[in-house]
């Protein structure tokens, strides 16, 4: 079974200049952890995921270690959440993307998945425009009913 038996073709992308805020809204309302970033080609150009912006927005270890009473300002993850709000996708998103080609073997999707600790891998054609997504979901199906070969 290949990936463009199983992948999600109806997808949203965004454009790298789409806002944290923008891009909080439509993850939200389309119950998606991740989105392709792309160009104007439709080229995907990177993946921003919850992840990407929790991580920008969670004061790191040392960053704590700094503070003067060592002790986690509880308040600290809104105040930048509302700092990052307006700053451009094209600054937390993963880049190089990982994607795959729909004509690929879905092991191989199965693979990339695991190596890379990641949920959905954008699918492109062979100029990497965007054509859809695959996710962990829709391997897992494929495999229960007998067709990851």
């Amino acid at each position: 079974m290949k990936v463009s038996d199983v992948m999600i073709f109806d997808i949203t992308a965004v454009f790298e200049d789409e806002t944290i805020d923008r891009v909080i809204d439509m993850m939200s309302k389309q119950f998606v952890t991740g989105i392709p970033v792309v160009d104007e080609d439709m080229r995907v150009v990177g993946f921003i995921t919850d992840n990407d912006i929790m991580k920008a927005s969670i004061p790191s270890y040392f960053a704590l270690l700094q503070s003067a009473s060592f002790l986690p300002d509880t308040n600290q993850f809104v105040k930048n959440m509302a700092r990052i709000r307006d700053h451009k996708v094209s600054e937390y998103m993963s880049k190089p993307p990982i994607v795959i080609k729909e004509d690929a073997p879905l092991i191989h999707a199965a693979d990339l998945m695991m190596r890379h600790n990641i949920k959905t891998i954008p699918v492109v054609d062979d100029d990497g425009r965007l054509l859809g997504i695959i996710t962990k979901i829709d391997i897992l199906r494929a495999a229960l009913e007998g067709g990851l070969e």
